[in-house]
């Protein structure tokens, strides 16, 4: 009869323990009554009836989802390999247990189905000149989804995205060739802005005589040693400045 009384009230304890719960501030639970959805505790200590009711504690911290590596064709048929991670919050614990199995998993297939046609419809130049506009496309589109699941989709990141080697040496080649053509035409400005500066210089000295005395001072200083015999041919901007000289 002891052992009787002995084991009633450990059974009492245990289920005096058993029906307290303890709800952290990051988390939801979900009460199960005999199988069926009753109502959502809210963080604190709570209680529930033992073995009539369960209780299924939700994570509504912003969590990830990453989306493994995968060979995906572009719109101009050059094959890449992209991973890519999914950010995604629980805004309806209810929705997101009662309605999907693994909403973790399914949101990774969904989020790799769109990114496969995302990818697709757009080219590689696209896809490496404007990824942040991409992701933001496959997040919309896996985001409207899954909003029926009781989850948020916040941002889909892609990280890696790697092509062909082949296709690395022809843009390193392209890349190559741009900034050849940059610097040529770099070289075609300095060399324009130059001439245009000798153009303006060589106009001003023409309209001031300045390239008469320029010239005056040169056979000065080259005919200064003695038995010295030196030839010019006179340019006409010279004899025109010889004529503005006598006019003055």
């Amino acid at each position: 009869m002891a052992i009787l009384y002995i084991f009633l009230v450990l059974f009492i304890i245990f289920l005096l323990f058993s029906s307290i719960i303890i709800v952290n501030q990051y988390e939801r639970g979900l009460v199960l009554t005999l199988g069926t959805y009753s109502y959502t505790l809210q963080p604190g200590l709570k209680l529930v009836i033992p073995i009539v009711q369960r209780v299924i504690k939700v994570d509504i911290r912003i969590n990830t989802a990453d989306i493994p590596k995968q060979e995906v064709i572009t719109k101009d048929n050059v094959p890449v390999n992209i991973n890519a991670v999914v950010y995604f919050q629980v805004v309806k614990p209810e929705d997101a247990i009662l309605k999907v199995q693994d909403y973790i998993y399914a949101i990774s297939q969904y989020a790799q189905t769109a990114l496969r046609d995302v990818i697709g419809s757009v080219e590689l130049d696209s896809l490496l000149t404007e990824r942040q506009k991409i992701s933001e496309e496959i997040q919309k589109i896996v985001d409207q989804e899954t909003a029926e699941w009781g989850v948020d989709v916040t941002a889909i990141k892609m990280q890696d995205i790697e092509v062909p080697s082949d296709m690395k040496r022809v843009m390193a080649k392209q890349a190559e060739a741009e900034r050849e053509r940059r610097a040529t035409i770099i070289r075609a400005q300095g060399e324009l802005t130059a001439s245009e500066n000798l153009s303006k210089a060589m106009a001003q000295m023409t309209d001031s005589g300045a390239i008469t005395l320029r010239t005056l001072q040169t056979i000065e200083s080259a005919s200064a040693g003695t038995g010295n015999t030196t030839i010019f041919a006179l340019p006409i901007e010279v004899l025109e400045g010889f004529k503005k000289l006598i006019a003055k």
